[in-house]
């Protein structure tokens, strides 16, 4: 699962985050395998601006389910902060935390206004492909007795890389890490990257053959009316997200304005358990994804917890097809 630690009708931090710590609760009782975190800065209706505080917070009112950031952006950051912090909590919840790495800078607007509020340099985005490779050394086991220092190195911290486009997924194959493709803000290039992806992965130190997570926006009901409705609600979150407005008002998804936008929501699986099922397991075969990263932007606690209840109980029969089957080109 995928959280954005969204506000609805008013709603303060406070009860944001304390939702986000029930979702993630509710995700390891059904047994998802993972909860991740976004992160973004300067949006009204968010309040996911650190996830490592977060991601600690609720690692230590969890057990036993993965939580991790979807993900750390690394403009906003120096390497050595980020292997300092996911380090740490790696030391502190063994074998529990994730860390994905993404390109962009997770503000509206310019990335240019988001760095410069960041007191970062206006050309981090160019300095990705290095500070990436320093990072991960930063991360792995020291080939020397000089080599910079961070707590928790060598410990089990996976990276994923995040992207939204066959460049992002041929570094990650390139690169041998496993990678997760943001189909909430690419669709159109879904297939393609994950092609490529696997065409250009080479084995790393971690990884002898390749790993792809992809993500949907699914809202499950007991009745696919009942679903449509919700999604009605939702629907004008998600127009004003493509077309990255972010006004102070968009905290209540129904008065903003409602558009058409059926290619941008090209993957999203709206329905009863059937159709859930169904539509997962057609973008499981169509894209050979390993994992599949759930988006939902459900305001009713009750009802966002049923979705959870109905799609963890429709994906444990899914049929993937065959192993070998190609990507379809759709």
């Amino acid at each position: 699962m995928l959280d954005f630690s969204p506000k609805y009708n008013g709603d303060g931090t406070r009860q944001a985050l304390a939702r986000t710590v029930e979702r993630a609760q509710h995700a390891e009782a059904l047994g998802y395998r993972r909860f991740w975190f976004t992160e973004h800065h300067n949006v009204p209706r968010l309040t996911n601006a650190a996830p490592p505080i977060v991601l600690a917070h609720v690692a230590s009112r969890t057990r036993s389910i993965r939580v991790g950031s979807g993900g750390a952006m690394l403009p906003n950051h120096s390497p050595l902060l980020i292997a300092e912090q996911f380090g740490t909590l790696a030391a502190l919840h063994p074998g529990r935390i994730d860390l994905g790495i993404g390109r962009a800078t997770g503000g509206p607007g310019s990335d240019a206004d988001t760095l410069r509020m960041l007191r970062k340099a206006p050309d981090a985005r160019m300095r990705f492909d290095a500070d990436l490779d320093e990072l991960l050394a930063l991360l792995r086991e020291p080939q020397s007795g000089d080599s910079p220092h961070a707590p928790g190195r060598g410990l089990d911290v996976p990276v994923w890389l995040l992207g939204s486009s066959t460049a992002s997924a041929t570094m990650a194959g390139k690169l041998g890490l496993p990678f997760s493709y943001g189909t909430h803000i690419a669709p159109d290039d879904l297939i393609p990257a994950m092609q490529a992806y696997r065409t250009h992965f080479r084995p790393g130190a971690t990884m002898r053959s390749p790993h792809a997570m992809v993500s949907a926006f699914i809202i499950a009901a007991d009745t696919d009316a009942e679903a449509e409705e919700m999604m009605a609600g939702v629907r004008p979150i998600l127009v004003q997200w493509f077309r990255k407005k972010l006004p102070a008002s968009a905290t209540d998804a129904i008065a903003a304005p409602v558009a058409a936008m059926p290619d941008r929501l090209s993957y999203a699986i709206v329905g009863g358990p059937e159709t859930v099922r169904s539509g997962i397991q057609a973008m499981i075969r169509r894209t050979q994804a390993d994992e599949l990263m759930i988006i939902t932007f459900i305001q009713d606690t009750a009802a966002a917890h049923r979705s959870y209840q109905i799609v963890a109980s429709v994906c444990q029969d899914i049929d993937r097809g065959a192993a070998d089957e190609p990507i379809q080109p759709g």
